[in-house]
């Protein structure tokens, strides 16, 4: 009797289920600060925003929570060489930290234009993109 006490206790730590962590995550592989924005398709239409500063070696949760899009769009900027990691989806950013709704006339509303790349997810619960050393190399996973 002693021993299937002490066994359901051990088990029972085993038999509480912990829910799976779901969100977008950016890590940054390169030696140098590196400054981070998202773009995804949010309920009044496309959204972009930033800055999230990520350090060197160190990863930043961009979007917490379950995944609710199919495609997310990145760009960053290494901030002591200069260096993008861009892709050809124009979205607008702001030099200060933002949250811009739509995309288009990223000028005339007075912002700046870049190129984000898509990444699509696959539908996937969580995503996580590593940035290399080498601005412009980078990769998505789920």
């Amino acid at each position: 009797m002693r021993l299937s006490l002490l066994l359901s206790i051990l088990a029972a730590p085993l038999a509480i289920a912990t829910p799976a962590h779901a969100d977008f995550r950016v890590c940054n592989g390169s030696q140098n600060l590196v400054g981070v924005a998202i773009g995804y398709r949010g309920s009044d239409g496309w959204v972009s925003e930033g800055w999230w500063q990520v350090p060197a070696s160190t990863c930043a949760t961009l979007i917490e929570g379950e995944l609710k899009s199919r495609y997310y769009y990145l760009y960053a900027e290494d901030a002591a060489r200069g260096g993008r990691w861009a892709g050809n989806v124009n979205m607008c950013v702001a030099e200060n930290e933002f949250k811009i709704v739509g995309v288009q006339d990223c000028f005339k509303r007075g912002y700046q234009q870049m190129g984000f790349k898509e990444y699509d997810t696959g539908r996937q619960g969580s995503w996580m993109v590593q940035l290399s050393d080498t601005p412009g190399t980078q990769e998505g996973q789920k």
